[in-house]
């Protein structure tokens, strides 16, 4: 019979309890921050590369804006997470960047230099839907708490491609998400693009429609890629602080249209 010496009982013992102990320990807790924010951008066809390219500028342009920095230090924890998504057709989406802290100029330069090195994911059809629920995914798997979480979606045209777009945001706004839109007017396209990019109603109507839900939703509409950075500083703004920004309705049916260039606003629930 293998006799075990009381000091080689005690090791087991030891090392049996420093494993219990390992497997019984509670998880860390979770970092806060004020804001869980996804952004959710359109690379399809419709889109070429140097207005992709302009996109990417007016991203990061807008993420080191003093102001945006400014409502991110004024919030009551002092930091936002933000993660990046690109998509274009049904299988055509890719989360570019995960959730990152951003918290002053040091990590908001390091979200910016990862955004502009990241090279372009697709250029296929528009799958808002697959966009919002890639970003609902992504929200749900967040390693960060948050007592806001936003989905933000940029595009030039309608959902052409995947499920329902209606259904994704529902499904989202269900799981406690608003989701925001930034549309961006082609004034001149190529004929087979017409009725995508400019739908009856004008596509702000229907992302206003279709697209954006939750508390406080609302769409901006910009008429020129090289606005897209301001017209983002102002809409981060907004999100960060909770709030829809001010500004005139943009509508492409409204009385008084917007002159080429501008940036106009508005809520679900608005009329033209």
């Amino acid at each position: 019979m293998t006799r075990i010496s009381r000091c080689g009982r005690d090791g087991v013992l030891a090392i049996g309890l420093t494993i219990g102990l390992a497997f019984s320990a509670p998880p860390a807790a979770a970092e806060s921050v004020d804001l869980n924010l996804v952004l959710v951008t359109d690379v399809s066809r419709s889109i070429d590369d140097t207005e992709f390219e302009l996109e990417k500028a007016g991203y990061a342009a807008a993420f080191v804006d003093p102001k945006v920095l400014g409502a991110i230090r004024r919030g009551a924890i002092g930091s936002i997470a933000v993660a990046y998504i690109e998509f274009a057709g049904n299988y055509e989406v890719r989360t570019v960047i995960d959730f990152t802290v951003i918290r002053d100029a040091a990590s908001a330069q390091a979200f910016v230099g990862t955004l502009r090195a990241a090279p372009r994911s697709f250029s296929g059809r528009t799958a808002i839907s697959a966009g919002i629920d890639e970003a609902v995914k992504l929200t749900a798997e967040s390693q960060f708490e948050a007592t806001r979480r936003v989905i933000d979606v940029c595009g030039d045209g309608t959902n052409n491609a995947g499920r329902e777009v209606t259904d994704a945001r529902d499904a989202a706004v269900a799981a406690g998400i608003t989701v925001n839109g930034l549309t961006i007017i082609n004034e001149h396209p190529v004929s087979w693009t017409y009725a995508h990019v400019q739908p009856p109603g004008g596509l702000t109507n229907y992302y206003r429609e279709n697209v954006i839900g939750g508390p406080a939703s609302f769409v901006v509409e910009i008429r020129d890629f090289s606005t897209f950075g301001e017209a983002m500083t102002r809409k981060l703004v907004s999100e960060i602080a909770g709030l829809r920004p001010e500004g005139q309705l943009a509508w492409g049916s409204a009385p008084n249209p917007a002159p080429p260039s501008s940036i106009g606003v508005a809520p679900r629930g608005a009329s033209p």
